[in-house]
């Protein structure tokens, strides 16, 4: 049985953890031990160790043949400090890990004016977060081309399930239909599956949009919702007067715009998604 190591074992790692667990022995780095109850009565033996202290992270050398790299980069900078700190530390054990998969961010793509965005797009990242994920992504292609590593990339939109649905949203105002943007989403139960997929049938090196079937507007996507759960729609305001009343965080992923191809992701790892639109993942 092969070992598997979970760098970031959070919703998305959990839900994996469970589609793996008769295949592997689990692993999980955590900096939290006050998550360690929870990680092994999923059955994943917790290893204490911090991404931001590389001396932390001596007891994963050599601890297991695949990883996946779920663990988001700092909030500031433009590089991944986590993810050098982690290859270096894998880089150390006896054993180097055979196969890695990471999720990264659709933001790399930037905005694609509506475009409908495969993965030979040329990336054109218009925010620190969207950098640091791709130098996570170049710094994780090089290490594996470097040491004979089978890595593989899923670029993620928004995730989304019941339980991770944030209705306080919904009290901010959207952008004016005429002006509104193109988002994306996976619901977290499909996103696992295809990290497990990605994990067992990925190409090395190979770059996977992971999305659902659904093209919605951001606005219609809240507007979904609000109705889904019987609140009020969300106000639209033109982008100018929107700018001055949300969050700086939240308005710039309503300066981007794209829709995601995804039938590498399906034609590759051979993925049928339970939730193709979000009106299927939100009950």
């Amino acid at each position: 049985m092969r070992n598997l190591l979970i760098i970031g074992c959070g919703d998305i790692g959990l839900r994996a953890a469970r589609l793996l667990a008769r295949r592997y022995r689990l692993f999980a780095l955590s900096h939290s031990p006050e998550r360690f109850t929870a990680l092994r009565e999923a059955g994943v033996t917790p290893i204490y160790g911090d991404l931001d202290s590389p001396e932390s992270l001596v007891r994963i050398a050599g601890i297991a043949q695949d990883i996946l790299h779920l663990a988001p980069p700092r909030n500031s900078g433009r590089e991944d400090v986590r993810t050098r700190n982690l290859l270096a530390a894998l880089s150390k054990g006896d054993i180097v890990p055979q196969r890695l998969v990471y999720i990264s961010t659709s933001g790399v793509y930037g905005d694609c004016a509506g475009e409908h965005v495969a993965e030979t797009r040329k990336v054109s990242p218009q925010t620190s977060r969207a950098e640091r994920r791709l130098d996570a992504e170049r710094r994780i292609r090089q290490w594996g081309g470097k040491n004979g590593i089978r890595v593989c990339l899923l670029r993620v939109p928004g995730i989304y399930s019941k339980e991770r649905i944030s209705l306080s949203r919904l009290s901010l105002p959207m952008l004016a239909e005429a002006e509104d943007v193109y988002t994306n989403h996976i619901h977290a139960e499909d996103l696992a599956r295809i990290v497990t997929c990605a994990l067992h049938h990925g190409s090395n090196g190979r770059i996977y949009n992971v999305s659902d079937d659904s093209s919605m507007k951001m606005g219609d996507y809240f507007d979904f919702l609000a109705k889904k759960y019987d609140l009020p729609e969300p106000r639209r305001l033109p982008r100018e007067e929107l700018r001055q009343v949300v969050p700086e965080s939240m308005y710039s992923f309503m300066s981007e715009s794209r829709r995601m191809d995804n039938a590498r992701m399906k034609k590759e790892l051979g993925v049928s998604l339970k939730y193709p639109h979000v009106s299927d993942g939100v009950s």
